[in-house]
């Protein structure tokens, strides 16, 4: 699934303008917590949260994810975004819940891998 077309199912806002739309993403995780990421995530592409800090963008890097979505409408400051672009990571904004994302994203056809 491409990144244009996560924007589309969670109808979503891109905060990176320069990201690459066309990027593939072949798994998904959503957590709130960036330890429950590190210990049983592995090789994902996006990752959705509502933990809004820069250890989401150094998390989502060191497990080589292209995109995060910041979900309930959480909208990340200049510094996060900032810390995202120079990791060519792109971030989506959406206002639904984790859950409801989640479920959206697992009906198109995205799936979540663990360890």
């Amino acid at each position: 699934m491409k990144i244009s077309m996560l924007m589309e199912i969670l109808e979503a806002t891109l905060l990176t303008p320069d990201s690459d739309l066309e990027c593939e993403v072949h798994d998904a995780c959503g957590s709130d917590m960036m330890s429950d990421v590190l210990a049983y995530v592995k090789d994902q592409g996006v990752l959705l949260t509502g933990l809004n800090n820069p250890q989401v963008v150094r998390t989502a890097d060191m497990m080589d994810m292209v995109c995060i979505v910041f979900v309930r409408g959480k909208q990340p400051d200049q510094t996060i975004l900032d810390l995202a672009n120079s990791r060519d990571i792109a971030v989506l904004s959406s206002n639904m819940t984790m859950f409801t994302a989640c479920g959206l994203l697992y009906k198109s056809g995205l799936r979540g891998g663990r360890l």
